[in-house]
């Protein structure tokens, strides 16, 4: 495996929670403007437009001038392009009936920008806000920080742009102050972020207001990041929170059941949701083994293998230390049904987890479909004797190896 593609896929790993997979939960912005308007945040006024929407849903909807924003999980909309040849993610206008026909261009078609597949992201909604005049933009982000073992709150004047840049460029204009957890956001803390991003007199109670309305909604939703880029002062003295990015965390799902149910999968890779279903964390590749493993790090260190041996891993699926035996039938299925897996390699090394109980999910695997691959199985650890023996007595056709390396190199050579 490339550095590269090894870089790409920790990042996408390290956005899970790896103690219970599933797939990260993804917002639109839409769906997120509407969190922070339950909460109180000043917002911006704003509609959903789809393909059944008719023109009443504007009719007491009034504005000097409206953006209309495609809703897709991609960034680079406002110089992205439509598969029809209609151009722009983001559109302005004053004319209300114009909204409709800027809609009618983008919802039922494809948006393709720097951040999408090549063929785009089919266009489902548009939302229609207020437009609102500017005077200056500011960024706030509060966010979960293992270097400060709690939440800390990132300000920076220079708002509306990658704060990554601005930390490494001027880092003169990032304040990062640590939140006690016990104490929260106080007023005088509130009070210092607001002058630090130069906002005065009124509009700077104003902003501690939305400060604090923010602290409270990162909490109630259990947060690990809630962004705001730009937080903005307008030209007629409101500070609003101009768009919003929210990460949560999934161990929270069984109390957060409302905002876990806004999920929207439509831009999911089908099989990262069938796997986040039984608790399985998948992530699809390019290549022809399919990888059936528990931990992270062992599955990275068997795609490495498969690599070294000349092949190439066509997933990562770790089935975690809790796994089952309907869990591991799951997983089989989530591999057969790639066409171009050739050859599926398990490697398990049993702590937690229970090699005979492996054993015994691939042996049902095997009896309840074709597989029509070759499988090379590679167990070590807990009751691994049992595991061999459940797996010998099957008399299905099975390798077996002894150590990783000769079940990568069987895996690749079939």
């Amino acid at each position: 495996m490339t550095s590269l593609s090894k870089c790409v896929l920790f990042q996408r790993i390290a956005r899970r929670s790896l103690l219970t997979p599933s797939r990260n939960l993804s917002l639109q912005e839409y769906q997120s403007k509407a969190l922070l308007q339950q909460h109180n945040v000043n917002i911006q006024k704003f509609r959903v437009l789809d393909s059944d929407t008719n023109k009443t849903a504007l009719k007491d909807f009034h504005a000097k001038e409206y953006v209309i924003k495609a809703q897709v999980l991609a960034g680079g909309r406002g110089k992205g392009h439509f598969d029809n040849g209609f151009k722009g993610g983001v559109h302005l206008t004053k004319n209300v009936e114009e909204v409709f026909q800027l809609a009618d261009k983008m919802v039922g078609n494809r948006l393709i920008t720097q951040q999408t597949p090549k063929d785009g992201i089919l266009v489902r909604k548009v939302m229609v806000a207020e437009s609102v005049n500017i005077v200056r933009e500011t960024y706030l982000c509060i966010l979960l920080d293992r270097q400060h073992n709690g939440p800390v709150l990132v300000a920076s004047p220079a708002g509306g742009m990658d704060i990554e840049k601005v930390a490494a460029d001027t880092p003169e204009l990032i304040k990062t102050m640590p939140i006690d957890i016990f104490e929260g956001v106080t007023r005088e803390m509130a009070e210092e972020v607001a002058s630090f991003l130069k906002f005065d007199g009124e509009l700077k109670s104003k902003c501690a207001d939305e400060i604090t309305k923010l602290w409270k909604l990162f909490l109630e939703v259990d947060a690990v990041q809630l962004e705001i880029n730009p937080l903005v002062e307008t030209d007629d003295n409101q500070v609003i929170s101009v768009d919003a990015k929210i990460n949560f965390d999934d161990n929270a799902k069984f109390r957060q059941k409302e905002v876990f149910a806004m999920d929207d999968t439509s831009e999911s890779d089908p099989r990262e949701v069938e796997a986040a279903k039984h608790n399985l964390n998948y992530i699809g590749m390019e290549g022809n083994v399919g990888c059936l493993v528990n931990g992270a790090g062992l599955a990275m260190a068997t795609m490495d293998m498969i690599t070294l041996s000349g092949g190439k891993p066509a997933n990562f699926l770790d089935v975690g230390g809790a796994v089952g035996e309907e869990q591991v039938k799951a997983a089989f299925k989530l591999l057969a049904a790639d066409e171009n897996v050739k050859a599926i390699l398990v490697n398990v090394f049993g702590g937690i987890v229970n090699c005979a109980t492996i054993a015994r999910g691939i042996i049902a695997a095997c009896r309840s479909m074709e597989l029509g691959v070759p499988l090379v199985v590679r167990l070590e650890g807990t009751n691994v004797g049992e595991a061999r023996q459940l797996l010998h007595d099957s008399k299905l056709p099975i390798r077996e190896a002894s150590d990783l390396d000769k079940a990568a190199a069987l895996a690749v050579k079939n």
